[in-house]
C-alpha cells in the first residue's frame, strides 16, 4: 500500500545532521504494523560494511523515539536511483541491526515487494508472511559454548608435548567438520572434560560463544523405490517439461490429467532432471492432509527432502528453513506457504491440484499461491507445472489460448477404465414420502456389496458437525449464534453447539431459550450424524471419520490415511480432506452423500466447487485391479455440474461454464477485486461502503480505468463475529490492473475508527 514518506517528518522535529552530504547513505525501512511506511534512516558509518537490503532493523520512531523493528527494503546512496526522494538531513540513525545476516534473501525483496503492489498489502506484512514466525524469532536456537583449535600459526602441534587423551582430544578437533561442545568433544575423543579443560588453560583450545540451532526430529528415510512405467502421454508431457529444464528457460504447464493418470510419476522425473542440473524443486499441495502421502512418496526417490506446513512446531520450521537456505536440501514439499521457501538454486516448481481454493489465503496479504509461484517461476527463468484433473477456468483458459503449454493425459495408468458414475436422484426417495435417509437405500446396498466383495468405502459429506441446524418445533424459533447471523451447529461430542466461523459455543440445549418447550429439534446431516448413521448399518466393519474435528493432533492424517491403507478401517467418511489426491487401490466405491450442498451459494464459482468436489472424490475409486463405482446422491441430477461430472468430461462442462462467464465478464475474462467493510452498526457500514464505492469510482474517472462496480450490498454472510458486512464488487477488463487505482482511493479516505475494510484481490470466494 502507498505510504507517505513527508509523515515520519512530522514525527521527528529534531533532525540528525550530516557532515558531508555528498556522502551519505540510507536505509528504506518498512514495519509489519502501523505506521507501515516505508520511511528512511541513516545509516551510522558502523553499520554500513554490514546492513543490506533483507535485515531487520531496530529504529526509533516519531517524536517519543519508541523503537520499532523493521525491515531494510533498499540501502540508498547519493548515486542512487531513488536518491532524490530521500532528504538526509531529516533522517534518523539505524540503531542496531538483530540479527547477523539478512532475515530474508534480496532476490526475494522484490517477490514481496510484487505481493504488497498486486494484493494491495503493507510489504512489511507481506515479509512477515514469507518469512514464518518461527525463523523471526530464531525458534528451538540457544547459546552454546563451542570449541575449536587455536589458530595462532605460531602453534606447532607436533612439538607440544601432550598425554595421550590430549592427544586423542586435539586429534578429534582437528579432523571435525567445525566447533564442538565440550560433551560432545568427549564423546568423540573418549575422554573425560578434564583433558579438555586443560588444553583450554594452555589456550591451546579456545572457546566461543554462539546461538546454534539445534536438530530437530527427522523423519526416517524410506525405502528407496525405483522409477515406474511411463506410458505414452507421460512421456511426451515429461519431454516438454525437460526441454525447458535443460534449457534452462521459464515456461508454465497445465498438466490436465484425468484421476489416477499418473501426474506424480511425471513430477517426479521432471525433479530429477532438475536435481542432476545441481538445483532445487518446490511441490506444493493444497492440503496438509495429502503432505504426508506426498512427502512419503517423494522420500522414496530422493534422499534430501524437507516439509514445510502449519503442523510444523516453531523450532522444526527454522530448522527445515535454515536446511533449505543452506542448499542443503532437493526437494521442498509443503502447503500453500511453501511457495516462499528459500531456495538458493530454484529449477522447477510444481502445484499438484492447482484449482483448489486452500492456495489462497483468506488474511492480508491475501495471495493466490499459484500466481505467486508464477511470478516465482518467471523471474527465476524455472518451469512452473500445474496439475489437476479438473484445472481451474483461469488456468484452462490460458492453456487454450496459448499462454500455458497444454499437457494431456487423457488415459489412466495401466489404461485402467475411469469408474462408472451414476447419481441417485434424491427427489424420488421424497416422493414415496418415506422420508429422505443419509444413505439411500441403492448406497446401501452397493456399500454391502463393495465391502462383502473385500472392497473398501470412501463416503464424503463436506458439512461437519452432527446437525445443522437446531430449532424448536413448538414456537419455530432456530439458535443462532449471537455474533453471526448464522445457525449453531450440533456437535455431538462434546455435546455442544458451535459457530463454525467465529468458535463461539454453548451447551447442547436441552429446551428451546424462548418457548421452553421440551423437545428441541436437531436437523440436517454433518458427517458426526454420517458416522452415527454408518455404524448402526454396517456394524462389523471398521469406520473411521476424518474432518478438522478428528484430525488435530500432529501426524493424525498420517496415522489415518496408514490404518485405511493397511486395510485395518472398512469404511473412510469425512469432508473435502478425503477427496484429493489420495491413492487407495483398494476402494471399490465412493458415495457423495449431498452432492449439492454448495452447488447454490451465492458465488459465480459454486459450480466449478462443485464439478471439482465430484470429480475429485469419484477419482479415489478404480485404482486397483479391482475397478470401481461411484455413487453420487443429488436433487438436482440434471445441473451441468453434475451431468458433466458423471461423464468424467471436464473440457465440456469448461466450456459451458466460460461462456457464462464470458457474459458477465468474471474470471477469467475480467480482473475482480472484493472491497468488504465491516462495522458492529449495520448503517454505519453500509454507508462507509457506499462512501468508499463513490471514492473508488471517482478515482477510476480520474485515471481513465474501465471498471463495473457492483454494489454495495450485503455479504451473503451477512453478519460475522459481530459485525455486519457489506460488499463491493470491482470488475474490470483483463490488464486493467486497477489495484493501484483502489489503493490511491483508499489512502485518500479516512475510514471510521470502528469500521474495519479489507481488500481482496483475485477472491476466491465471495461469501
Amino acid at each position: 500500500m502507498s505510504g507517505d514518506q513527508s509523515s515520519l517528518f512530522d514525527l521527528q522535529p529534531d533532525p540528525w545532521e550530516f557532515d558531508d552530504q555528498e556522502d551519505w547513505t540510507a536505509a528504506r525501512v518498512a514495519f509489519s504494523e502501523p505506521p507501515f511506511g516505508p520511511f528512511d534512516y541513516s545509516i551510522p558509518p558502523e553499520l554500513q560494511p554490514i546492513l543490506k537490503p533483507g535485515f531487520r532493523v531496530e529504529v526509533p520512531l516519531g517524536r517519543s523515539n519508541r523503537s520499532m523493528t523493521g525491515y531494510c527494503l533498499a540501502v540508498i546512496g547519493p548515486s542512487h536511483p531513488l536518491a532524490a526522494t530521500v532528504n538526509p538531513r531529516r533522517l534518523k540513525p539505524v540503531t542496531s541491526l538483530p540479527d547477523d545476516k539478512p532475515l530474508i534473501d534480496a532476490s526475494m525483496l522484490p517477490l514481496a515487494n510484487w505481493i504488497s503492489s498486486h494484493y494491495v498489502c503493507p510489504v512489511g506484512s507481506v515479509i512477515e508472511t514469507v518469512v514464518p514466525a518461527g525463523v523471526r524469532n530464531a525458534a528451538g536456537q540457544r547459546e552454546m559454548t563451542l570449541l575449536a583449535l587455536s589458530d595462532d600459526p605460531a602453534t606447532d602441534w607436533k612439538k607440544i608435548r601432550l598425554s595421550e587423551l590430549q592427544r586423542r582430544v586435539v586429534d578429534a578437533l582437528d579432523i571435525s567438520a567445525g566447533a564442538m561442545t565440550a560433551s560432545e568433544l568427549a564423546e568423540t575423543a573418549g575422554c573425560t572434560v578434564a583433558p579438555i579443560n586443560t588444553l583450554r588453560k594452555r589456550g591451546l583450545i579456545v572457546a566461543t560463544t554462539r546461538r546454534v540451532q539445534q536438530r530437530t526430529h527427522e523423519i526416517p528415510a524410506e525405502k528407496q523405490e525405483k522409477d515406474l512405467s511411463l506410458n505414452e502421454d507421460q512421456s511426451r508431457a515429461l519431454d516438454s517439461i525437460s526441454a525447458a529444464i535443460d534449457a534452462g528457460r521459464h515456461e508454465t504447464f497445465l498438466m490436465l490429467g484425468i484421476t489416477g493418470s499418473g501426474k506424480t510419476e511425471v513430477y517426479i522425473r521432471a525433479i530429477r532432471q532438475t536435481v542432476s542440473h545441481g538445483r532445487q524443486a518446490i511441490v506444493l499441495v493444497p492440503e496438509i492432509s495429502l503432505t504426508p502421502q506426498t512427502r512419503q512418496r517423494f522420500r522414496a526417490r530422493f534422499e534430501r527432502v524437507a516439509v514445510l506446513h502449519s503442523h510444523l512446531t516453531p523450532a522444526e520450521r527454522n530448522w527445515h528453513w535454515r536446511e533449505i537456505a543452506a542448499g542443503h536440501i532437493d526437494v521442498v514439499i509443503g502447503a500453500r506457504s511453501a511457495v516462499f521457501a528459500p531456495l538458493p538454486r530454484p529449477g522447477l516448481i510444481v502445484l499438484d491440484e492447482e484449482h483448489d481454493g486452500s492456495f489462497k489465503q483468506d488474511k492480508a496479504p491475501r495471495y493466490h499461491a499459484r500466481d505467486v509461484a508464477r511470478w516465482r517461476a518467471e523471474q527465476a527463468g524455472v518451469p512452473l507445472v500445474l496439475g489437476s484433473a479438473t484445472p481451474s477456468l483461469e488456468s484452462y483458459r490460458r492453456a487454450i489460448t496459448g499462454e500455458y503449454k497444454l499437457l494431456d493425459l487423457p488415459r489412466r495408468v495401466f489404461d485402467r477404465p475411469l469408474p462408472d458414475v451414476a447419481t441417485i436422484d434424491m427427489r424420488a426417495d421424497f416422493a414415496t414420502g418415506k422420508g429422505i435417509h443419509p444413505i439411500s437405500q441403492k448406497l446401501r446396498q452397493e456399500t454391502r456389496l463393495a465391502l462383502n466383495q473385500g472392497g473398501q468405502v470412501i463416503l464424503l459429506l463436506n458439512r461437519r458437525g452432527f446437525a445443522t441446524r437446531i430449532q424448536c418445533p413448538a414456537c419455530g424459533e432456530a439458535i443462532y449464534c449471537p455474533d453471526c447471523a448464522i445457525p449453531l451447529t450440533h456437535h455431538h461430542d462434546g455435546k455442544k453447539a458451535v459457530c463454525h466461523y467465529c468458535d463461539y459455543q454453548i451447551a447442547e440445549p436441552e429446551q428451546c431459550p424462548e418457548c421452553g418447550f421440551q423437545a428441541i429439534r436437531f436437523s440436517g446431516l454433518g458427517t458426526q450424524k454420517l458416522e452415527q448413521y454408518v455404524r448402526a448399518l454396517f456394524p462389523d466393519d471398521e469406520c473411521m471419520r476424518m474432518d478438522t474435528d478428528t484430525m488435530k493432533k500432529p501426524g493424525s492424517h498420517e496415522a489415518a490415511f496408514t490404518k485405511f491403507r493397511k486395510g485395518e478401517t472398512r469404511i473412510l467418511l469425512g469432508t473435502q480432506m478425503i477427496a484429493k489426491g489420495l491413492d487407495f487401490p483398494n476402494v471399490t466405491l465412493v458415495g457423495v452423500i449431498n452432492a449439492d450442498s454448495a452447488l447454490h451459494l451465492a458465488d459465480f464459482r459454486a459450480a466449478e466447487r462443485t464439478f471439482s468436489l465430484v470429480t475429485q472424490v469419484a477419482g479415489r475409486t478404480g485404482r486397483g485391479e479391482k475397478g470401481g463405482r461411484v455413487l453420487v446422491q443429488t436433487f438436482c441430477p440434471e445441473h451441468p455440474a453434475i451431468d458433466f461430472a458423471t461423464r468424467h468430461d471436464f473440457r465440456a462442462f469448461a466450456d459451458s461454464e466460460l461462456r457464462i462467464r464470458e457474459r458477465t465478464g468474471f474470471p477469467p475474462f475480467g480482473e475482480l477485486i472484493r472491497i468488504v467493510v465491516r462495522c458492529e452498526v449495520p448503517e454505519k457500514a453500509l454507508e462507509t461502503a457506499r462512501t468508499i464505492a463513490d471514492a473508488v469510482r471517482k478515482q477510476l474517472d480520474q485515471d481513465k480505468v474501465e471498471c463495473k462496480i457492483l454494489g454495495p450490498a450485503p455479504a451473503p454472510l451477512t453478519k460475522l463475529r459481530g459485525k455486519y458486512r457489506f460488499h463491493v464488487l470491482l470488475v474490470a477488463p483483463l490488464g486493467a490492473s486497477i489495484q493501484q487505482t483502489v489503493d490511491r482511493a483508499a489512502s485518500e479516505f479516512k475510514f471510521p475508527e470502528d469500521v474495519q475494510w479489507i481488500i481482496d484481490v483475485d477472491p476466491m470466494d465471495l461469501m
